[in-house]
Protein backbone atom coordinates (compact mmCIF):
# COMPACT_ATOMS: atom_id res chain seq x y z
CA UNK A 1 0.00 0.00 0.00
CA UNK A 2 1.52 3.44 -0.85
CA UNK A 3 1.73 5.74 1.76
CA UNK A 4 0.73 9.72 1.70
CA UNK A 5 2.31 12.42 3.57
CA UNK A 6 0.40 14.49 5.35
CA UNK A 7 0.20 18.18 5.64
CA UNK A 8 3.57 18.86 7.40
CA UNK A 9 2.61 21.05 10.85
CA UNK A 10 5.11 22.67 12.95
CA UNK A 11 5.52 20.74 16.49
CA UNK A 12 5.61 22.61 19.53
CA UNK A 13 7.55 19.77 21.61
CA UNK A 14 9.55 17.14 20.23
CA UNK A 15 10.19 13.88 22.80
CA UNK A 16 13.17 11.67 22.71
CA UNK A 17 14.98 14.39 20.40
CA UNK A 18 18.79 13.95 20.44
CA UNK A 19 20.92 16.12 18.46
CA UNK A 20 24.14 13.86 18.91
CA UNK A 21 22.05 10.95 17.14
CA UNK A 22 21.35 13.24 13.89
CA UNK A 23 25.01 13.56 13.19
CA UNK A 24 26.57 10.68 11.80
CA UNK A 25 29.14 8.34 13.34
CA UNK A 26 32.18 9.11 10.70
CA UNK A 27 31.37 13.01 10.18
CA UNK A 28 34.67 15.17 10.06
CA UNK A 29 33.81 17.48 12.55
CA UNK A 30 33.38 14.79 15.18
CA UNK A 31 36.96 13.25 14.21
CA UNK A 32 37.76 17.04 14.73
CA UNK A 33 36.40 17.17 18.12
CA UNK A 34 37.57 14.07 19.23
CA UNK A 35 41.37 15.05 18.12
CA UNK A 36 41.76 18.96 18.81
CA UNK A 37 41.29 20.63 22.63
CA UNK A 38 39.75 24.23 21.65
CA UNK A 39 39.58 24.65 25.84
CA UNK A 40 43.28 26.49 25.77
CA UNK A 41 41.64 29.64 24.58
CA UNK A 42 40.12 30.39 28.04
CA UNK A 43 42.81 30.98 29.60
CA UNK A 44 44.82 32.65 25.80
CA UNK A 45 42.18 35.35 26.00
CA UNK A 46 41.56 35.53 29.98
CA UNK A 47 43.15 38.80 30.08
CA UNK A 48 41.59 40.76 26.74
CA UNK A 49 38.07 40.33 28.91
CA UNK A 50 36.61 42.38 31.91
CA UNK A 51 35.21 41.12 34.77
CA UNK A 52 32.06 42.75 34.34
CA UNK A 53 29.27 43.50 31.93
CA UNK A 54 27.46 41.39 29.20
CA UNK A 55 28.65 37.76 29.20
CA UNK A 56 30.46 37.13 26.00
CA UNK A 57 30.19 34.20 23.87
CA UNK A 58 32.34 31.66 25.08
CA UNK A 59 36.10 31.58 23.39
CA UNK A 60 35.79 28.32 21.78
CA UNK A 61 32.52 28.77 20.16
CA UNK A 62 33.75 32.09 18.29
CA UNK A 63 37.69 29.81 17.13
CA UNK A 64 35.16 27.04 15.81
CA UNK A 65 32.86 29.60 14.20
CA UNK A 66 35.89 30.74 12.46
CA UNK A 67 37.03 27.10 11.70
CA UNK A 68 33.50 26.78 10.45
CA UNK A 69 34.32 29.59 8.24
CA UNK A 70 37.09 28.51 6.56
CA UNK A 71 36.89 24.80 6.46
CA UNK A 72 33.10 25.24 4.77
CA UNK A 73 35.09 28.08 2.28
CA UNK A 74 31.91 29.93 3.53
CA UNK A 75 31.81 33.68 2.02
CA UNK A 76 30.97 35.94 4.58
CA UNK A 77 30.59 35.69 8.81
CA UNK A 78 26.61 36.87 7.65
CA UNK A 79 26.45 33.88 6.03
CA UNK A 80 28.15 32.04 8.35
CA UNK A 81 25.61 33.35 11.25
CA UNK A 82 22.73 32.67 8.84
CA UNK A 83 23.66 28.91 8.01
CA UNK A 84 24.19 28.10 11.35
CA UNK A 85 20.71 27.07 12.15
CA UNK A 86 20.13 24.85 8.77
CA UNK A 87 22.57 23.00 10.03
CA UNK A 88 22.64 20.35 12.49
CA UNK A 89 26.13 19.35 12.36
CA UNK A 90 27.25 22.89 13.01
CA UNK A 91 25.02 22.84 16.10
CA UNK A 92 26.35 19.78 17.32
CA UNK A 93 30.49 20.78 16.81
CA UNK A 94 29.24 24.43 18.54
CA UNK A 95 27.52 22.76 21.58
CA UNK A 96 24.03 24.14 21.03
CA UNK A 97 20.81 23.15 20.43
CA UNK A 98 18.14 23.39 18.48
CA UNK A 99 16.64 26.89 20.12
CA UNK A 100 20.10 28.28 21.18
CA UNK A 101 20.61 31.93 20.24
CA UNK A 102 23.23 32.43 17.62
CA UNK A 103 25.32 35.15 18.07
CA UNK A 104 25.61 38.10 15.86
CA UNK A 105 28.14 38.05 12.81
CA UNK A 106 29.79 40.99 14.25
CA UNK A 107 31.14 38.81 16.87
CA UNK A 108 33.58 36.79 15.16
CA UNK A 109 35.21 40.46 13.73
CA UNK A 110 35.28 41.76 17.36
CA UNK A 111 36.94 38.75 18.57
CA UNK A 112 39.67 39.24 16.07
CA UNK A 113 40.39 42.06 16.61
CA UNK A 114 40.85 41.86 19.92
CA UNK A 115 42.42 38.90 20.33
CA UNK A 116 45.07 39.40 17.35
CA UNK A 117 46.96 37.05 15.55
CA UNK A 118 48.57 35.65 18.45
CA UNK A 119 45.96 33.35 19.81
CA UNK A 120 45.21 31.76 16.20
CA UNK A 121 49.53 31.28 15.78
CA UNK A 122 49.35 29.28 18.91
CA UNK A 123 46.48 27.29 17.68
CA UNK A 124 48.68 26.71 14.56
CA UNK A 125 51.59 25.24 16.91
CA UNK A 126 49.66 23.25 19.04
CA UNK A 127 48.32 21.31 16.29
CA UNK A 128 51.74 20.83 14.56
CA UNK A 129 53.12 20.15 18.02
CA UNK A 130 50.29 17.17 18.10
CA UNK A 131 51.64 16.26 14.96
CA UNK A 132 55.21 15.62 16.32
CA UNK A 133 54.35 14.08 19.22
CA UNK A 134 52.24 11.32 17.16
CA UNK A 135 55.10 10.77 15.03
CA UNK A 136 53.97 12.36 12.12
CA UNK A 137 56.73 14.95 11.75
CA UNK A 138 60.52 14.36 11.61
CA UNK A 139 61.72 17.47 10.96
CA UNK A 140 65.04 16.98 9.43
CA UNK A 141 64.13 17.76 6.32
CA UNK A 142 61.55 20.72 5.19
CA UNK A 143 60.21 21.91 1.66
CA UNK A 144 59.91 25.53 1.23
CA UNK A 145 57.82 27.76 -1.33
CA UNK A 146 55.73 30.51 -1.74
CA UNK A 147 52.20 31.90 -3.34
CA UNK A 148 50.57 34.76 -3.96
CA UNK A 149 46.74 35.58 -2.41
CA UNK A 150 44.39 37.88 -3.89
CA UNK A 151 43.61 40.50 -1.79
CA UNK A 152 40.17 41.52 -1.28
CA UNK A 153 40.56 44.47 -3.19
CA UNK A 154 39.60 46.23 -6.47
CA UNK A 155 41.76 47.49 -9.05
CA UNK A 156 39.88 50.52 -9.25
CA UNK A 157 41.06 51.00 -5.44
CA UNK A 158 44.81 51.54 -6.98
CA UNK A 159 45.79 55.22 -7.25
CA UNK A 160 49.44 56.49 -8.16
CA UNK A 161 51.18 57.78 -5.54
CA UNK A 162 52.60 60.32 -7.43
CA UNK A 163 49.72 62.38 -7.44
CA UNK A 164 48.61 61.00 -3.97
CA UNK A 165 47.94 64.67 -2.52
CA UNK A 166 45.67 65.07 -5.48
CA UNK A 167 43.53 62.33 -5.20
CA UNK A 168 43.69 61.05 -0.87
CA UNK A 169 40.91 63.44 0.97
CA UNK A 170 40.22 62.11 4.80
CA UNK A 171 42.99 58.63 4.65
CA UNK A 172 45.77 60.94 3.49
CA UNK A 173 48.17 61.01 6.11
CA UNK A 174 47.53 56.96 6.92
CA UNK A 175 48.13 56.07 3.33
CA UNK A 176 51.14 58.57 3.30
CA UNK A 177 52.79 56.79 6.42
CA UNK A 178 52.25 53.65 5.15
CA UNK A 179 53.68 54.57 1.71
CA UNK A 180 56.99 55.79 3.48
CA UNK A 181 56.95 51.80 5.58
CA UNK A 182 56.76 50.41 2.05
CA UNK A 183 59.88 48.14 0.59
CA UNK A 184 61.37 49.35 -2.16
CA UNK A 185 60.03 48.06 -5.51
CA UNK A 186 59.95 49.33 -8.96
CA UNK A 187 56.14 49.26 -9.66
CA UNK A 188 54.44 48.75 -5.92
CA UNK A 189 56.87 52.57 -4.76
CA UNK A 190 53.68 54.36 -7.65
CA UNK A 191 50.91 52.29 -6.96
CA UNK A 192 48.99 52.04 -3.87
CA UNK A 193 45.03 50.73 -2.80
CA UNK A 194 43.59 52.71 -1.16
CA UNK A 195 41.21 50.00 0.90
CA UNK A 196 43.75 47.94 1.55
CA UNK A 197 47.33 49.63 1.66
CA UNK A 198 49.59 46.77 2.81
CA UNK A 199 48.77 44.85 -0.24
CA UNK A 200 51.20 45.02 -3.07
CA UNK A 201 50.63 45.22 -6.99
CA UNK A 202 52.30 42.41 -8.28
CA UNK A 203 52.62 40.94 -11.89
CA UNK A 204 53.25 37.12 -11.59
CA UNK A 205 54.45 35.68 -15.34
CA UNK A 206 52.79 37.28 -18.00
CA UNK A 207 49.44 37.87 -16.34
CA UNK A 208 47.93 41.51 -15.58
CA UNK A 209 48.96 42.93 -11.87
CA UNK A 210 46.93 42.17 -9.36
CA UNK A 211 46.64 43.67 -5.54
CA UNK A 212 48.26 40.46 -3.89
CA UNK A 213 49.98 38.75 -0.62
CA UNK A 214 52.19 36.08 0.02
CA UNK A 215 52.28 33.71 1.81
CA UNK A 216 55.75 31.74 2.76
CA UNK A 217 55.42 27.82 3.55
CA UNK A 218 57.62 25.21 5.37
CA UNK A 219 56.26 21.67 4.97
CA UNK A 220 57.98 18.64 6.11
CA UNK A 221 57.50 15.65 4.02
CA UNK A 222 56.69 12.72 5.72
CA UNK A 223 52.75 13.34 6.29
CA UNK A 224 52.92 16.73 4.34
CA UNK A 225 52.19 18.69 7.81
CA UNK A 226 52.80 22.86 7.54
CA UNK A 227 55.36 23.36 10.19
CA UNK A 228 55.63 27.36 9.57
CA UNK A 229 54.12 30.00 7.87
CA UNK A 230 53.68 33.96 7.37
CA UNK A 231 52.48 36.05 5.51
CA UNK A 232 53.81 38.87 3.88
CA UNK A 233 52.88 41.81 0.83
CA UNK A 234 53.17 40.08 -2.30
CA UNK A 235 56.39 42.36 -3.58
CA UNK A 236 58.67 40.62 -0.92
CA UNK A 237 61.55 38.19 -1.96
CA UNK A 238 60.77 34.79 -0.48
CA UNK A 239 64.66 34.38 -0.74
CA UNK A 240 64.27 36.86 2.76
CA UNK A 241 62.08 34.60 5.20
CA UNK A 242 64.06 31.39 4.56
CA UNK A 243 65.96 31.52 7.80
CA UNK A 244 63.15 32.94 9.63
CA UNK A 245 61.22 30.06 8.29
CA UNK A 246 63.79 27.84 9.13
CA UNK A 247 63.66 29.47 13.22
CA UNK A 248 60.14 29.28 12.76
CA UNK A 249 60.34 25.43 12.21
CA UNK A 250 62.56 24.70 14.55
CA UNK A 251 60.92 26.67 16.96
CA UNK A 252 57.33 24.82 16.33
CA UNK A 253 59.25 21.02 16.19
CA UNK A 254 61.72 21.66 18.81
CA UNK A 255 63.53 19.58 15.57
CA UNK A 256 66.85 21.90 13.90
CA UNK A 257 66.10 21.00 9.69
CA UNK A 258 69.08 19.23 8.34
CA UNK A 259 68.10 19.43 5.12
CA UNK A 260 65.97 22.39 3.42
CA UNK A 261 65.25 22.08 0.11
CA UNK A 262 63.64 24.71 -2.20
CA UNK A 263 63.35 26.70 -5.56
CA UNK A 264 66.07 28.56 -7.22
CA UNK A 265 63.92 32.10 -5.70
CA UNK A 266 66.24 31.39 -2.52
CA UNK A 267 68.95 30.08 -3.77
CA UNK A 268 70.99 33.76 -2.70
CA UNK A 269 74.59 33.96 -1.36
CA UNK A 270 73.06 34.99 2.13
CA UNK A 271 70.50 32.08 2.08
CA UNK A 272 73.92 29.93 1.23
CA UNK A 273 76.10 30.57 3.76
CA UNK A 274 73.43 30.91 6.82
CA UNK A 275 73.21 27.01 5.68
CA UNK A 276 76.74 26.80 5.87
CA UNK A 277 77.15 28.50 9.04
CA UNK A 278 74.13 26.18 10.40
CA UNK A 279 75.27 23.48 8.96
CA UNK A 280 72.46 22.66 7.04
CA UNK A 281 72.66 21.05 3.34
CA UNK A 282 71.19 23.42 0.95
CA UNK A 283 69.75 21.65 -1.85
CA UNK A 284 68.48 24.60 -3.86
CA UNK A 285 69.67 25.53 -7.05
CA UNK A 286 71.47 28.32 -7.71
CA UNK A 287 70.16 31.79 -8.43
CA UNK A 288 73.31 33.44 -9.74
CA UNK A 289 73.76 30.20 -12.22
CA UNK A 290 70.07 30.24 -13.05
CA UNK A 291 70.41 34.21 -14.08
CA UNK A 292 73.42 33.30 -15.92
CA UNK A 293 71.65 30.63 -17.92
CA UNK A 294 70.26 33.50 -19.56
CA UNK A 295 73.36 35.23 -20.50
CA UNK A 296 74.67 32.32 -22.13
CA UNK A 297 71.58 31.91 -24.10
CA UNK A 298 72.62 35.42 -25.19
CA UNK A 299 75.65 34.51 -26.04
CA UNK A 300 77.90 35.47 -23.18
CA UNK A 301 79.96 33.62 -21.30
CA UNK A 302 79.31 32.88 -17.59
CA UNK A 303 81.50 33.49 -15.04
CA UNK A 304 82.30 29.60 -14.96
CA UNK A 305 84.77 30.29 -17.82
CA UNK A 306 87.07 32.04 -15.71
CA UNK A 307 89.38 29.93 -13.51
CA UNK A 308 90.37 31.22 -10.32
CA UNK A 309 93.92 31.25 -9.02
CA UNK A 310 94.27 30.78 -5.46
CA UNK A 311 98.27 31.55 -5.25
CA UNK A 312 98.00 34.65 -7.38
CA UNK A 313 94.56 35.87 -6.18
CA UNK A 314 93.51 36.27 -9.89
CA UNK A 315 90.97 34.62 -12.64
CA UNK A 316 92.16 33.61 -16.18
CA UNK A 317 89.83 34.66 -19.38
CA UNK A 318 89.50 32.02 -22.01
CA UNK A 319 91.74 34.30 -23.50
CA UNK A 320 94.22 33.70 -21.03
CA UNK A 321 94.53 37.06 -19.50
CA UNK A 322 94.74 37.54 -15.90
CA UNK A 323 91.81 39.56 -14.24
CA UNK A 324 93.18 41.46 -10.86
CA UNK A 325 91.70 43.03 -7.83
CA UNK A 326 89.14 46.20 -9.51
CA UNK A 327 87.49 47.15 -6.51
CA UNK A 328 86.18 46.43 -3.03
CA UNK A 329 81.92 46.71 -1.97
CA UNK A 330 82.48 45.83 1.77
CA UNK A 331 78.07 45.75 1.69
CA UNK A 332 78.01 43.67 -1.01
CA UNK A 333 80.92 41.55 0.82
CA UNK A 334 82.87 41.07 -2.38
CA UNK A 335 85.69 41.89 -4.80
CA UNK A 336 85.74 42.90 -8.47
CA UNK A 337 88.34 41.43 -10.64
CA UNK A 338 88.92 42.69 -14.27
CA UNK A 339 91.33 43.01 -16.98
CA UNK A 340 93.11 46.09 -18.31
CA UNK A 341 90.49 48.18 -20.86
CA UNK A 342 93.30 47.93 -23.61
CA UNK A 343 93.35 44.03 -23.28
CA UNK A 344 90.02 43.84 -23.58
CA UNK A 345 89.18 46.10 -26.19
CA UNK A 346 91.35 44.30 -28.61
CA UNK A 347 89.95 40.61 -27.59
CA UNK A 348 88.84 38.58 -29.84
CA UNK A 349 86.29 36.98 -27.90
CA UNK A 350 85.24 39.96 -26.57
CA UNK A 351 81.61 39.81 -28.01
CA UNK A 352 81.00 36.60 -26.46
CA UNK A 353 82.51 37.68 -23.07
CA UNK A 354 81.09 41.23 -22.48
CA UNK A 355 78.87 44.53 -24.03
CA UNK A 356 80.57 46.77 -21.10
CA UNK A 357 82.97 49.67 -22.41
CA UNK A 358 85.15 48.99 -19.04
CA UNK A 359 85.72 45.27 -19.92
CA UNK A 360 84.59 42.37 -18.46
CA UNK A 361 84.68 42.15 -14.41
CA UNK A 362 84.33 38.96 -12.55
CA UNK A 363 82.88 39.42 -8.99
CA UNK A 364 84.52 36.77 -6.02
CA UNK A 365 82.52 36.84 -2.46
CA UNK A 366 84.94 37.00 0.63
CA UNK A 367 83.81 33.79 1.39
CA UNK A 368 83.50 32.33 -1.78
CA UNK A 369 85.49 29.11 -0.59
CA UNK A 370 82.27 28.13 1.64
CA UNK A 371 79.93 29.52 -0.83
CA UNK A 372 81.79 27.14 -3.62
CA UNK A 373 81.16 23.75 -1.41
CA UNK A 374 77.62 25.01 -0.91
CA UNK A 375 76.64 25.21 -4.51
CA UNK A 376 78.47 21.88 -5.27
CA UNK A 377 76.55 20.58 -2.87
CA UNK A 378 73.66 21.59 -4.08
CA UNK A 379 74.33 19.85 -7.75
CA UNK A 380 74.57 16.53 -6.16
CA UNK A 381 71.86 13.38 -7.05
CA UNK A 382 70.12 13.78 -3.87
CA UNK A 383 69.43 17.34 -4.33
CA UNK A 384 68.47 16.47 -7.65
CA UNK A 385 65.61 13.93 -5.89
CA UNK A 386 64.57 16.12 -3.54
CA UNK A 387 63.83 19.21 -5.87
CA UNK A 388 61.69 17.14 -7.95
CA UNK A 389 59.75 15.80 -5.05
CA UNK A 390 59.30 19.78 -3.97
CA UNK A 391 57.64 20.47 -6.70
CA UNK A 392 54.96 18.01 -6.42
CA UNK A 393 54.75 18.26 -2.80
CA UNK A 394 54.27 21.97 -2.37
CA UNK A 395 51.93 21.93 -5.02
CA UNK A 396 49.62 19.85 -3.24
CA UNK A 397 49.81 21.80 -0.48
CA UNK A 398 48.62 24.88 -1.75
CA UNK A 399 46.34 23.04 -4.16
CA UNK A 400 44.29 21.43 -0.72
CA UNK A 401 44.44 24.97 0.65
CA UNK A 402 42.58 26.24 -2.58
CA UNK A 403 39.32 24.05 -0.60
CA UNK A 404 39.25 26.61 1.81
CA UNK A 405 38.98 29.84 -0.06
CA UNK A 406 42.71 30.45 -0.03
CA UNK A 407 43.85 32.13 -3.09
CA UNK A 408 41.62 35.05 -2.24
CA UNK A 409 41.90 36.87 1.46
CA UNK A 410 38.91 36.51 3.26
CA UNK A 411 39.53 40.01 4.83
CA UNK A 412 41.68 43.31 4.49
CA UNK A 413 45.11 43.77 5.96
CA UNK A 414 48.06 42.01 6.86
CA UNK A 415 47.08 40.36 10.11
CA UNK A 416 44.24 39.37 9.29
CA UNK A 417 44.98 37.45 6.12
CA UNK A 418 47.88 35.95 8.49
CA UNK A 419 45.03 34.42 10.69
CA UNK A 420 43.54 33.23 7.60
CA UNK A 421 46.81 31.48 6.62
CA UNK A 422 46.89 29.90 10.32
CA UNK A 423 43.53 28.63 9.85
CA UNK A 424 43.99 27.49 6.38
CA UNK A 425 46.96 25.40 7.63
CA UNK A 426 45.59 24.64 10.74
CA UNK A 427 43.05 22.44 8.84
CA UNK A 428 44.98 21.00 6.21
CA UNK A 429 47.67 19.85 9.76
CA UNK A 430 44.17 18.52 11.26
CA UNK A 431 43.53 17.07 7.80
CA UNK A 432 46.69 14.85 8.03
CA UNK A 433 46.58 14.40 11.73
CA UNK A 434 43.43 12.86 12.17
CA UNK A 435 44.07 10.72 8.65
CA UNK A 436 47.75 9.44 9.59
CA UNK A 437 47.61 9.49 13.50
CA UNK A 438 45.17 6.10 13.66
CA UNK A 439 45.99 2.96 12.84
CA UNK A 440 48.78 1.73 10.46
CA UNK A 441 48.90 3.71 7.54
CA UNK A 442 50.80 6.11 10.33
CA UNK A 443 53.83 3.97 9.85
CA UNK A 444 53.41 3.04 6.25
CA UNK A 445 53.76 6.94 5.42
CA UNK A 446 56.84 8.04 7.07
CA UNK A 447 59.56 9.26 4.95
CA UNK A 448 62.12 6.21 5.50
CA UNK A 449 59.18 3.93 4.65
CA UNK A 450 59.06 5.69 1.75
CA UNK A 451 62.61 5.88 1.12
CA UNK A 452 63.07 2.43 0.95
CA UNK A 453 60.18 1.71 -1.36
CA UNK A 454 62.34 3.60 -4.04
CA UNK A 455 65.21 1.90 -3.57
CA UNK A 456 63.82 -1.56 -4.21
CA UNK A 457 61.75 -0.07 -7.20
CA UNK A 458 63.16 -0.42 -10.49
CA UNK A 459 60.35 1.05 -12.55
CA UNK A 460 57.12 2.87 -11.99
CA UNK A 461 55.09 -0.61 -12.17
CA UNK A 462 57.58 -1.97 -9.29
CA UNK A 463 56.85 1.20 -7.36
CA UNK A 464 53.12 0.53 -7.45
CA UNK A 465 53.50 -3.50 -6.96
CA UNK A 466 55.84 -2.25 -3.61
CA UNK A 467 53.47 -0.04 -2.31
CA UNK A 468 50.14 -2.41 -2.48
CA UNK A 469 52.24 -4.84 -0.50
CA UNK A 470 53.37 -2.69 1.89
CA UNK A 471 50.13 -1.17 2.62
CA UNK A 472 48.41 -4.02 1.81
CA UNK A 473 45.87 -4.42 5.42
CA UNK A 474 45.24 -0.72 4.77
CA UNK A 475 42.22 0.64 2.83
CA UNK A 476 42.72 3.80 2.02
CA UNK A 477 39.62 4.51 -0.76
CA UNK A 478 38.15 7.44 -1.43
CA UNK A 479 35.46 7.39 0.88
CA UNK A 480 37.59 7.20 3.51
CA UNK A 481 39.29 10.39 3.50
CA UNK A 482 37.02 12.17 5.88
CA UNK A 483 37.53 15.77 3.68
CA UNK A 484 34.96 14.57 1.09
CA UNK A 485 31.95 15.77 2.22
Amino acid sequence: MMGYQELPQSKLFYTGFNLDQKVRKNHPLRNIQKAIDFEFIYQKVADTYGSNGNVSTPPPVILKLILLLVLYNVRSERELMETVPERLDWLWFLGYELDTEIPDHSVLSKARKRWGTEVFKEFFERVVWQSVEAGLVDGSKIFLDSSLIEADASENSIVDTHSLKKQLSKNYQELEERLEERSPGEVNQRYLSTTDPEAALVRQGSGTAQLSYKTHRAVDPGCEIITATEVTPGDLNEAHRMIELMNAHQSNTLRPAEIVVADSKYGTIENFLSCYDRGVKAHIPDLKKARASRHIKEGIYSDDKFTYDSRSDTYLCPSGVRLKKKSLHKSRQSLDYGAPKKECSKCLLRPECTENQSGRTVKRHFRQTELDLMRAKAQLAEARRDLQTRQHLMERSFARSKRYGYDRSQWRGLWRVQIQEYMTATIQNIQALIRYAQGPLRMAMTGTMMDMIKTRASSVIDFFLIVKSELSPINISRKDQWWQF
